[in-house]
């Protein structure tokens, strides 16, 4: 399930929460309001070897190795 951002209309707070796409909005965790919306979040992921913790995707690994392979890892690589 994804985690999404929300905002309390009351008291201003920020929080996430992991819920399916078609549940209602959480209540507030801090004033407990049943008055929150969604936030508009950026998403970030990575592929093909990619550091999503850098927030940029690293440079691609060197293609060498056997044909069973595509970084040179394997045992049969040599």
């Amino acid at each position: 399930m994804p985690i999404y951002e929300y905002q309390c209309d009351e008291c201003g707070a920020e929080f996430e929460e992991i819920r399916s796409t078609t549940a209602d909005a959480p209540p507030c965790p801090k004033c407990k309001s049943g008055k929150t919306r969604k936030l508009m979040s950026c998403c970030r992921y990575a592929s093909g070897g990619g550091d999503a913790h850098a927030g940029r995707a690293s440079a691609p690994a060197a293609r060498s190795g056997c044909a069973g392979c595509s970084g040179g890892d394997c045992s049969s690589c040599g």
